[in-house]
């Protein structure tokens, strides 16, 4: 798919990855659609990128499809935004998981058959999914989280196969350990011990290149984390006795109590 001159819709561009997904896509020359539902803040950087701004929730089903309505000309979608979602299910009051499961999982399978039939009747187009390696390998606290991000890998590869032969391409990004942005910047926290990461910027440049070359799935981490996280989606029992052996990490406790101070 060539992004230049194409009409992107970006979700969850106000956070740090999706600003360095907004860069790179303006680099490119794309014509660009930004949504959130914060007005200033969403404005601000449409400003900063010459951007289309569609103010929509994400957790609101109406306000998804109004927004795949009002972007029907988008020739590439873009899901990135994500709820961190980390901590025990059980911290977690009902509206809290319904959200969350709104935004991570129902609404980027609710923009895809929405915005599909228009891409499949034009003969092109492509639409990418910012997940996670949380996606591929269980974790403590972070059941919720495992939840959609194990939907959304399952979800997209799917689909790719759904619209196969329609020029339609369909991707997953999955990031690792992400310094300088998410949970990490917002927290506080340090990534856990001997764990590399990753910058936003490389995210970034995993998306360009999953829609440039219609990759199935991009794996933006460093080797030993793409191995581990393997490992532990094929034998996840012998992850869990790993896991349990080196107790919890004081960083995974330090995000989940802050971010449930921030719920």
């Amino acid at each position: 798919m060539r992004i230049t001159g194409s009409t992107v819709l970006l979700t969850g561009v106000t956070g740090g990855i999706g600003n360095a997904i907004a860069r790179e896509l303006a680099q490119k020359g794309a014509k660009l659609v930004f949504t959130g539902r914060r007005p200033d803040a969403l404005q601000q950087i449409a400003d900063e990128f010459g951007a289309r701004a569609v103010i929509a929730d994400l957790a609101d089903p109406d306000q998804v499809s109004r927004l795949a309505e009002e972007c029907s000309d988008v020739d590439i979608v873009v899901a990135n935004a994500a709820l961190p979602s980390s901590g025990d299910l059980l911290d977690y009051t009902p509206e809290q998981v319904q959200r969350a499961l709104a935004v991570n999982l129902h609404s980027p399978i609710a923009l895809a058959h929405l915005m599909a039939p228009a891409m499949i009747e034009a003969g092109r187009g492509h639409i990418a999914f910012v997940g996670s390696i949380s996606g591929k390998a269980a974790t403590k606290s972070s059941s919720l989280y495992n939840a959609t991000k194990f939907g959304l890998r399952g979800f997209t590869l799917g689909l790719r196969q759904d619209l196969h032969g329609t020029g339609v391409g369909v991707s997953l990004v999955q990031p690792g350990f992400v310094r300088d942005a998410g949970m990490f910047a917002s927290t506080g926290a340090n990534p856990p011990g001997g764990v590399r990461t990753v910058s936003p910027q490389q995210v970034a440049a995993g998306v360009i290149r999953a829609v440039e070359r219609d990759l199935c799935e991009v794996n933006v981490a460093p080797l030993e984390l793409k191995v581990l996280s393997a490992i532990a989606g094929q034998f996840p029992g012998l992850a869990e006795r790993v896991q349990r052996r080196m107790g919890t990490d004081p960083t995974i406790r330090k995000i989940v109590d802050a971010q449930r101070d921030s719920r």
